[in-house]
């Protein structure tokens, strides 16, 4: 009886590279048995030791956790501090209304907070499937999550692997691992050893879970389950790069520390000097009052909006965002990583070039969809005076074993890509393979098989038994005597030896160069009295027809979009499982390039690479060829070590990782896995790489407005800070008190400053280089306007102050109207960092045609006005605030002192422009 493995036995086995094993050592290191499987026992005893075949994800944090997590911000911190105070002093109003804008900001922060991670969950959906398995010598069907180590599982066409399996038998196996690997045709399977640095997408031994099975039948033994597997490992992978910060969050980080800083000082400088003028609590409400003033805040709420308008623009351009910070992130974006397959390309094989009868062809159109023509030298074919290039279309449409269907408006293959092409190229000449097949009807066949690189199938036609044959290039060659000439007659032998080293070798070579896949087409004619079909019948005395070749063609909208992103000054950078060849020849068709090179490496070559070498040949190479997960992991991290903002692309299993620790992941919402979508950041609906340049100009935009929503914010908290300050140290009476600074932080600064996220986009947005990744959030000219708006508002509310608290007495009226004058500069300047003036301009002499928006500005400014309103003549809210009424002449005086806003912000907008 077999024995069951001990813990330690188990724990090797997952580190085992089973690929350079033996079938018979493999068998023997799992305590199988490749005839009989394991016993029922053993198994049992395996899954409880093992677990089963399920991946596991780390537990989520609790939804009262993530809530108390919003209150760890600076500056959310020193205001609940700010209100403690003012709650031990008594003063609870004061206390309640400063922790109710600081729970206000937590309560945002977690409704927008991302989803808990369920890219786990998804990864489990991908391999969840049932499997037939043999034990104790019989067959059975099981849930895939009752497999263990050593289980002997049948596949066949149609199947999803369960598990990682060590192939042990093949009979014509392909196996479609896109999915994981990112190669876009069905892998070939055998059973032949491999070497130990060979890559995830040539292990052609081996059949992964979460793979499927287009063709043929294989038996295999199941050598890793649930988080051993590979796509096990992509599970760890991303659970080790979650917590990925934004530039966004960086410099909002940044810039909350060194604001806080700047608040304890100024606070401490506040209560000191307070003490030697005043009483304890005095100075106490002078330093809380200035710890509030300097506090912006309404910041968080007005870039959360801000970001949400952003996405809402977005949507509208089939781009939908997970993710709050990725809006401003892609505007950011220096480098954009794309993955090939379905990406950039269309994810339809496609024949673009024919050789036949000595002539050269090309093929119009993209897909399985029949539409395009076939031309030479640009002009459309007859094909009544091109008898070899029928002869080619036939033999490709009737050596075939798939056929092409039409679903919810779109042609499918039903079978192998490669074979759904040359049904294509067929139909483009009018042929059908239906009518075809009644006319020449299949009597026998010879299934393609690895070892001998070639199909066959054996037709009745009128003009007697043929069999056509289509394969490897070398394959054919090789049992070829005569070939086709134009009229379709075979041309004589001495020709044909010529030929082979000259014209069809040169054309292979030309299709190669393009990343084409070639396959050669050739027919025999038989017998009458032939009705079967077998190797030997096509050894020899092979007629050559011609050549096919076919790629997944890139789409005409992503060329556009690549250039656009590289006007932009955004590098693109094409990471896939697919060959180098066809990679390379992709990217030069697009356009991708540095510098007007193309520079490919492989992920062999970047396995033998350290860290430093990585990060240089990140920067330097354009095409990252045959590359593991691990390995568009490390790519990421080497470019962002650059200091490169990365966005990275995928649609695939093996892409997750990469799109999770990218600085903004960008999965395929159509074609994509769910195991990708749920790791990135940005979804497209379209499954359209032009998207994502749409969303680039819509996140420089956004970046914009955040900007404008600062410089329009904090110059506020500057004045009102510069007023408390100042005041402190010339032992005055506080002009504002903490809860009217609380008044014109939270709620007039919010209704002024979220129609600047409504603003258009500039329109040289996407001329514009992108701005530097360390660039700070507070740049030298931000801050000198900040400095210089900031002043205007000290000048504003000191003077109203002092000068109506003097002529009139009432502090309560002094401080409103001081108020209420800088609400009327702060419209003036919201109007002179709009685009709303400049874009009337250009709307009436014809300059842009793109609708004005008016309206988000008229109602902020609106929404100011009664705002102040009821700040100055609601008797609570006197009462509450300390405010008094105001009549219409101390109205005009607030707006007339106001007025020279126009001309100071006219000044300022010279050396920083807003737009």
């Amino acid at each position: 009886m077999v024995q069951a493995a001990s813990p330690i036995a188990s724990q090797e086995k997952q580190f085992t590279v089973w690929h350079t094993l033996e079938i018979s050592e493999t068998i023997a290191r799992l305590d199988s048995d490749a005839e009989n499987g394991l016993s029922s026992v053993v198994a049992k005893h395996l899954l409880s030791e093992v677990g089963a075949n399920e991946l596991t994800g780390k537990k989520s944090k609790a939804w009262w956790l993530k809530f108390l997590l919003q209150f760890n911000q600076p500056l959310l911190i020193i205001l609940l501090c700010a209100g403690l105070v003012k709650a031990l002093t008594g003063s609870l109003v004061n206390a309640g209304v400063i922790w109710g804008v600081t729970t206000t900001n937590a309560i945002i922060g977690f409704i927008q907070e991302s989803k808990a991670e369920s890219a786990i969950a998804a990864l489990a959906k991908a391999i969840t499937t049932e499997a037939t398995i043999i034990r104790d010598g019989q067959k059975l069907r099981i849930a895939s999550g009752e497999l263990v180590p050593g289980d002997i599982v049948l596949l066949t066409s149609g199947d999803k692997v369960p598990a990682d399996l060590r192939l042990i038998k093949v009979k014509n196996l392909q196996i479609d691992e896109s999915a994981l690997t990112g190669e876009s045709l069905a892998v070939e399977k055998n059973t032949q050893i491999l070497k130990p640095d060979i890559a995830l997408a040539e292990r052609t031994n081996m059949a992964y879970a979460g793979g499927f099975v287009t063709f043929g039948q294989g038996t295999g033994v199941v050598v890793a389950t649930g988080n051993a597997t590979e796509t096990g490992r992509i599970s760890e992978l991303m659970e080790q790069h979650t917590d990925i910060s934004t530039p966004l969050t960086r410099k909002f980080n940044k810039f909350s520390q060194n604001w806080l800083y700047m608040v304890l000082g100024l606070a401490a400088l506040c209560f000191v000097v307070g003490l030697s003028f005043r009483g304890f609590e005095e100075a106490l409400e002078a330093a809380v009052t200035l710890t509030v003033s300097a506090i912006p805040e309404g910041l968080p709420a007005v870039v959360t909006v801000t970001l949400a308008i952003g996405v809402s623009r977005m949507a509208r351009r089939n781009a939908i965002i997970r993710k709050l910070p990725a809006v401003e992130t892609l505007g950011s974006a220096t480098v954009v990583c794309s993955d090939k397959t379905g990406t950039l390309t269309e994810n339809q094989m496609t024949v673009q070039a024919i050789y036949a009868g000595g002539y050269q062809y090309t093929l119009t159109g993209i897909g399985y969809t029949p539409e395009g023509e076939i031309l030479i030298d640009d002009k459309p074919v007859n094909l009544n005076s091109h008898k070899g290039l029928q002869e080619c279309l036939i033999a490709g449409l009737l050596c075939n074993d798939s056929h092409l269907e039409k679903k919810n408006g779109r042609w499918v293959v039903m079978g192998d890509p490669t074979e759904g092409a040359l049904i294509a190229s067929a139909n483009k000449a009018g042929f059908s393979q239906p009518t075809l097949l009644k006319q020449m009807l299949k009597v026998d066949a010879i299934p393609f098989e690895s070892d001998f690189q070639y199909m066959a199938t054996l037709h009745a036609t009128p003009q007697g038994k043929t069999i056509y044959v289509k394969g490897s290039v070398e394959a054919i060659l090789q049992r070829c005597t005569l070939m086709l000439n134009t009229d379709g007659q075979p041309r004589p032998l001495d020709c044909v030896e010529t030929l082979r080293q000259s014209s069809i070798e040169r054309e292979v070579n030309i299709m190669a160069r393009q990343g084409l896949r070639v396959l050669a087409l050739a027919k025999k004619v038989v017998p009458d009295g032939q009705n079967t079909l077998d190797h030997p019948d096509i050894d020899t005395g092979l007629i050559f027809i011609g050549l096919q070749g076919m790629i997944d063609p890139p789409r005409e909208s992503a060329i556009k979009a690549v250039q656009a992103c590289q006007e932009a000054g955004i590098e693109v950078k094409m990471i896939t499982g697919d060959h180098a060849i066809t990679a390379q020849a992709i990217a030069y068709r697009m356009g991708i390039n540095k510098n007007g090179s193309v520079l490919a490496f492989t992920g062999a070559e970047l396995a033998k690479m350290d860290k430093t070498e990585l990060a240089q040949v990140a920067q330097e190479g354009v095409v990252f060829a045959r590359v593991a997960p691990e390995q568009k992991l490390r790519l990421v991290e080497a470019l962002q070590s650059k200091g490169e903002i990365v966005a990275m692309t995928g649609d695939g299993v093996n892409d997750a990782p990469a799109l999770k620790q990218a600085d903004i992941g960008i999965a395929m919402g159509g074609t994509g896995t769910e195991v990708a979508k749920e790791a990135a950041d940005m979804l497209l609906t379209d499954d359209n790489f032009a998207s994502i340049e749409a969303a680039i100009e819509e996140g420089r935009a956004v970046y914009k407005n955040l900007l404008k929503a600062i410089c329009f914010i904090l110059p506020v908290n500057g004045g009102e800070s510069m007023t408390i300050l100042i005041s402190t140290l010339l032992a005055r009476d506080l002009p504002i008190l903490s809860l009217q600074v609380l008044w014109l932080n939270m709620l007039n600064s919010i209704t002024m400053t979220v129609p600047l996220a409504f603003e258009p986009k500039a329109q040289n947005v996407m001329q514009q280089a992108p701005r530097h990744p360390n660039e700070p959030l507070i740049s030298g000219s931000r801050l000198q306007r900040i400095l210089a708006i900031s002043l205007f508002n000290w000048i504003v509310i000191f003077g109203v102050f002092e000068y109506i608290r003097q002529t009139t007495g009432n502090i309560d009226l002094a401080r409103t109207m001081a108020i209420n004058a800088l609400i009327a500069g702060r419209i003036f300047y919201l109007l002179s960092i709009s685009q709303l003036i400049p874009n009337l301009i250009a709307k009436m002499d014809g300059t842009i045609k793109e609708n004005v928006d008016i309206p988000a500005i008229g109602f902020g400014i609106l929404g100011a006005i009664i705002l102040q309103i009821i700040f100055a003549h609601v008797p609570l809210i006197n009462e509450v605030f300390e405010t008094a009424p105001l009549n219409l002449q101390q109205w005009l005086f607030c707006l007339a002192v106001g007025s020279p806003m126009i001309l100071w912000a006219t000044v300022v907008n010279r050396f920083d422009p807003p737009n």
